[in-house]
Order: structure tokens, then C-alpha cells, then sequence
């Protein structure tokens, strides 16, 4: 794979390489006509300027990057976490970008990460309008691995947690705990993982209970507070006893709210998140959570991203699946018989926080 240098630049637009360094650099000071020459030259070569070129120059980038959703999120941490621990004896370096779960913003990391020459790139993408800026990354020679989320392709490795077997375990987990009217708690659905945990969770519920679903714009506390306050001020028989929230953040936000209200948890309200976050199980009410390998992605991740910047032509790609598991706490105890509904309420709603 050959790369365009700044002589290819210079040559094309019939200027010195003084004078392209000058567009880049110092525009102000190159006449207009030749700036918008260089420029036409630079779109047309694909050319980006390497801000490492003392680095390179002494052999090859020792940065990689990890572009995570969230980083206020103590899942992101661990995660990344995991990843130094894996590459801390390669004399790697790891980047942290926080995309913020905004399009816009991922798409600006990666065009710097691209400039700055890294070897290879983690992410957690925002959704399906990140593979073009992922694709033009490989097309240049940078691996490209998947965290959190599977990929669709068998020329892309990819680490992820079987998420729809996530929400399986908490709707049986609650069932067998006697409630029949649930709801989910999550958004947006744009992101894969909360559409995988809300299929699993309604999938296995045999009886097709109503399940009210309360869609948040963000997997933050805030939204969990505004989710909940939306549940309390549901008529009573339509207002379920049990919370199946698509991360802890949501879920801690649930009960925050409920305390508040004076809503006990679990006796009137029972309450299961998802990541397993250390706040969880130090929460006033201990949550139940589905608990991912936190770490154990990071690390998985970081070591088929290094297989492949290191050996390329031979590394086969894979997707690696863990498997999530339901640490049970006192926020979704057992609720007593003589609180639980006497009828299954089949009417569905879904409310938007």
C-alpha cells in the first residue's frame, strides 16, 4: 500500500514543498489561487498530514486508540482498563476518545486518529453510519476491532457480549420472582445493545405479559430519574411492579427517583440493571445486574487488535462472544405473595422520556 507524501502534493499542484507546508501551516501568507491549487491537490491525493512524522521517521507509531460511547460511564472505564493491561508490555500506547454516542464527534476523532498515524483502532461505534470512516480506516492500513458490539463482517474482528442472552436472564429472573407487569427502561434504540436487551428481555417472557417500554434519549442517571417519574405517575393497575433497565446508570437514576417518591425498592418496585458497575452492588438498595466482562473485553480486544497490526497477512479474524451473567441483590428480592397482582395485565404501552 503506497501513501501520498507532500512531494506528491507539491507535484501535482506545480508548487515547491515549502510553499504546500505554507497552505497547511500558514495560509494567510500563500497567494489565493495557489492555495486553492494545493487544496484541489490534497482532495484529490487523499492526503493527510502526519502530525508524527518525527516518530515514523524513527519506525513505526506506538499509539493505538480506543473510541468509547461514553466515558462517564464506569463500564467505558473498565473496558479501557483492560485494554492497557493487555498492551502495557508492547510499549503501546493507548489513546481514549469519548464519542459521547454522537455521530458527529466519532467521525472527528477518527479523521485525528487517522492523522496522527495510530497503528490500530478500538471502538464502540454510535451506530451503522460509523463503517464508512471505519472502512476508509482499513483501506489505509489501519485495523480496525469491534468492542461491545458484533461485527456484521468476517474480514472484521469484533469482542461483544451475547446482550439479547442478557436480557433473557433478567426477564426470568423476575418472573420467577412472581411480577407480570414489567417494564423496560432504555434508549436509544438506534444502539444495538439497547435494541439486543430489549428483544431478549420481551422474548422470554412465555405468557407475552404487557411490558411497558419507557425510551430514553441517553443510558445516563438523569434519564433513569425521568423514566421513573414517568412509571410512578402510571394509574396503578397498569403500573409495574418490576424495572428491567439497559445499563446500571439507568437503574441507579430508577431508584434514586423512587426513593425520592417514597416507592419502596424492592417491595413495591423491583429493580435489575445491566454491566454490574462497582456503584451497583454499593447502591442504597444493593442492584441486581446483568454483569459483563468488563475487563475481559478490553483485554480481548486489545490483544486481536495487536495480532493483526503485528502479523497482518496471517491473522484471521474473529468475534469473540462472552457470556453476561445475573448477580441477584436485595433490589429485586423476592416479592411476597401477598403483593403480588392477581391478573396478568395485557395491555402494552410504551412511553417516550
Amino acid at each position: 500500500m503506497t501513501t501520498t507524501n507532500i512531494r506528491d502534493v507539491a507535484r501535482r499542484a506545480g508548487v515547491s514543498i515549502a510553499t504546500v507546508s505554507n497552505v497547511l501551516n500558514h495560509p494567510d501568507v500563500v497567494a489565493p489561487n495557489t492555495r486553492v491549487r494545493v487544496l484541489d491537490a490534497i482532495a484529490a491525493l487523499g492526503y493527510i498530514r502526519n502530525d508524527s512524522a518525527r516518530q515514523l521517521r524513527a519506525g513505526r507509531s506506538r499509539q493505538i486508540a480506543i473510541v468509547v460511547l461514553d466515558l462517564a460511564n464506569p463500564f467505558f472505564t473498565d473496558v479501557v482498563s483492560g485494554t492497557e493491561s493487555a498492551v502495557e508490555e508492547r510499549d503501546v500506547m493507548v489513546v481514549v476518545c469519548n464519542s459521547r454516542a454522537d455521530p458527529g464527534r466519532e467521525r472527528r476523532h477518527l479523521d485525528l486518529l487517522a492523522e496522527q498515524r495510530v497503528r490500530g483502532v478500538l471502538i464502540t461505534p454510535v451506530d451503522d453510519r460509523s463503517e464508512p470512516a471505519l472502512d476508509q480506516l482499513v483501506r489505509r492500513g489501519t485495523p480496525v476491532v469491534l468492542v461491545d458490539r458484533r461485527s456484521s463482517r468476517p474480514s472484521q474482528c469484533s469482542v461483544s457480549v451475547d446482550d439479547v442472552m442478557g436480557g433473557h436472564l433478567a426477564a426470568i429472573h423476575l418472573r420467577e420472582r412472581g411480577h407480570r407487569r414489567l417494564a423496560f427502561v432504555g434508549g436509544p434504540f438506534s444502539v444495538t445493545q439497547v435494541a439486543d436487551r430489549h428483544t431478549g428481555f420481551v422474548t422470554a417472557l412465555p405468557a407475552r405479559p404487557a411490558v411497558t417500554v419507557v425510551a430514553t434519549p441517553t443510558m445516563s442517571v438523569s434519564a433513569g430519574q425521568a423514566a421513573a417519574g414517568q412509571i410512578a405517575d402510571l394509574p396503578a393497575a397498569r403500573r409495574p411492579t418490576a424495572v428491567f433497565c439497559g445499563n446500571d446508570l439507568l437503574a441507579l437514576g430508577v431508584l434514586q427517583e423512587m426513593t425520592r417518591r417514597g416507592v419502596r425498592v424492592p417491595q413495591e418496585l423491583a429493580i435489575v440493571g445491566y454491566d454490574d458497575i462497582d456503584f451497583a452492588g454499593a447502591a442504597a438498595v444493593p442492584l441486581s445486574s446483568v454483569r459483563q466482562p468488563r475487563e475481559q473485553l478490553g483485554r480481548a480486544a486489545a490483544q486481536l487488535l495487536l495480532e493483526e497490526m503485528e502479523s497482518p497477512a496471517a491473522h484471521e479474524h474473529r468475534h469473540v462472544l462472552f457470556k453476561p451473567e445475573l448477580v441477584a441483590r436485595e433490589s429485586s428480592a423476592e416479592q411476597p405473595a401477598a403483593s403480588r397482582p392477581s391478573r396478568v395485565d395485557m395491555r402494552a404501552s410504551r412511553l417516550d422520556a
